[in-house]
């Protein structure tokens, strides 16, 4: 993990090798139950240049928030006290939803990576890859 702190501490080296793209602009939710993996989170993604409008700490409060107001991503840990993060992007990602979801964990093995793309996500990161081209290259893809 120090190796994602590194990053999400520091992340104006990242933005200055990063390009803002039309993703850049996007509105994100972050839903994850680690209050101090949110607020670094949050800072990465706002140097990237996202907008990051709201947190959620479980599933039940993120599906109470997107009731009120669809983000254009949520970025989901898989692992939430009060269910699972995969059927929570199965939720938010069904259609006629446009929201986009791309997962992260700690726990990095290969069945992250499926099973994202089985729960709708957009893609998956593990927590200590997250950067700004990580993002970029999950979302460039439609």
């Amino acid at each position: 993990m120090t190796n994602a702190r590194r990053r999400i501490e520091d992340p104006t080296k990242e933005t200055r090798e990063t390009p803002l793209t039309e993703e850049a602009r996007l509105s994100v939710m972050v839903v994850d139950d680690d209050a101090r993996f949110r607020g670094l989170a949050g800072r990465l993604l706002s140097a990237c240049g996202y907008r990051v409008e709201s947190e959620a700490s479980s599933v039940s409060d993120a599906l109470a928030q997107l009731a009120h107001r669809k983000p254009d991503l949520v970025l989901l840990d898989v692992g939430l006290p009060d269910g699972d993060g995969l059927e929570l992007s199965r939720l938010i990602t069904a259609p006629p939803s446009t929201v986009r979801v791309v997962l992260v964990s700690a726990d990095c093995d290969a069945t992250s990576a499926r099973g994202a793309a089985d729960a709708g996500a957009s893609g998956f990161i593990p927590k200590s890859d997250l950067s700004c081209e990580a993002l970029a290259s999950i979302l460039q893809n439609p």
